[in-house]
């Protein structure tokens, strides 16, 4: 795919989502840290109605940690693996206000210090929350990356690089969330929407090298 089709996709996703951000509710980098951390194999509108009873109780690492390992799994319980989810979550808080002064860091290698936390969910802290330009590479991004031909490569860190390098510089910042929400809701995982696609004429998917396939 050359320069100018890229440019021309991300126009008219652009066009198509003028307010592209994530679908997960939060009012601090704090509350979207534990949102992601939550959303691992679980959609995001079952961890919003989650975080919709547990953030006004605990919204910082201290309010979590006084809720106890007990009384956060007990809230969180509906979210797949939440056992699991619930000890990160401890942990995470206790490193954070041991280690950054109760405050979610914005530099990657601390980020991902914390448990539950991998370079995909350091990538969208920092951009979500800090407005770095770097993208997250989730199945979303990675399916329409390699439908597309945008960026394809054979594992996420190989998508994410081509990404970060493809990308139009004007793009990057949004580039992460238009292509989640173009994969949720149009190139979906089995049968994509390609008669209502707006960028079907730029796109150089064929059957034979789906990713989903």
């Amino acid at each position: 795919m050359n320069k100018s089709k890229r440019l021309e996709i991300f126009k008219r996703l652009a066009k198509e989502i003028p307010n592209p951000t994530s679908e997960l509710d939060f009012s601090s980098p704090f509350e979207l840290l534990i949102a992601v951390i939550l959303s691992a194999q679980a959609t995001d509108r079952s961890v919003n109605k989650v975080t919709a009873k547990l953030f006004p109780k605990a919204a910082t690492p201290d309010a979590i940690l006084n809720l106890g390992e007990d009384g956060l799994r007990e809230m969180i319980k509906t979210i797949g693996l939440f056992n699991n989810k619930a000890s990160h979550i401890m942990a995470t808080c206790k490193i954070l206000t041991e280690q950054f002064d109760g405050k979610v860091p914005e530099e990657r290698k601390a980020l991902e210090s914390l448990p539950g936390v991998g370079r995909k969910t350091a990538n969208v802290i920092l951009n979500t929350a800090f407005g770095h330009p770097t993208i997250a590479v989730d199945t979303h991004v990675f399916r329409v990356s390699n439908r597309t031909k945008i960026a394809s490569g054979k594992n996420v860190l190989e998508v994410e690089k081509r990404l970060l390098r493809l990308v139009p510089e004007e793009f990057l910042l949004d580039a992460h969330h238009l292509l989640i929400l173009h994969g949720r809701y149009t190139c979906i995982a089995r049968k994509p929407r390609c008669g209502s696609c707006i960028i079907e004429d730029l796109c150089e998917y064929t059957a034979k090298t789906d990713p989903e396939n």
